[in-house]
């Protein structure tokens, strides 16, 4: 017994040692790695220009909003996403009232369409999982035609 005590007490004090860091320092003038720029920066700060991962590249929308579109986008939209989405407020997920002031058409397409990827390389779905604790949106497996609907019927919020 007394001799698993002993390895213990060397591992701990090894793994103690080793955690301190090497002993090198940077300048205090120097910039900080890159690593620390990009979970500095602001993720929302060009959503303009972000239009997400995935098949849409962009998304011009017309001005008229088409109401048999926007129709079958609330049929999509509260079978299959009000269990994380509410349209007056935050909950597991973001509101999509307003998103239009946050977001691009084609980065909203890309999000219905492609989640994993979006969480996995875009910075604001990256920024989203954080704020909305670890939630990642569910990929309900809508054709394209479905999510444009969808975001048809965003339209009218």
């Amino acid at each position: 017994m007394k001799v698993k005590t002993n390895h213990y007490a060397l591992f701990m004090s090894v793994l103690i040692a080793f955690s301190c860091g090497s002993g090198s320092k940077q300048p205090e003038d120097a910039p900080p790695p890159t690593s620390m720029i990009d979970e500095v920066s602001d993720p929302y700060e060009n959503w303009q220009s972000n239009n997400g991962i995935g098949p849409i590249t962009s998304l011009e929308l017309p001005d008229e909003i088409n109401q048999e579109l926007a129709g079958k986008g609330k049929e999509i939209f509260d079978a299959k996403c009000t269990a994380c989405h509410k349209i007056e407020k935050r909950f597991i997920g973001p509101s999509p009232k307003g998103l239009f002031d946050r977001r691009t058409p084609a980065w909203i397409m890309n999000m219905i369409l492609n989640p994993d990827k979006m969480v996995a390389e875009d910075p604001i779905a990256k920024q989203l999982l954080i704020d909305f604790n670890g939630s990642p949106m569910a990929n309900q497996n809508l054709t394209e035609d479905e999510a444009r609907s969808v975001v048809e019927y965003f339209r009218t919020l």
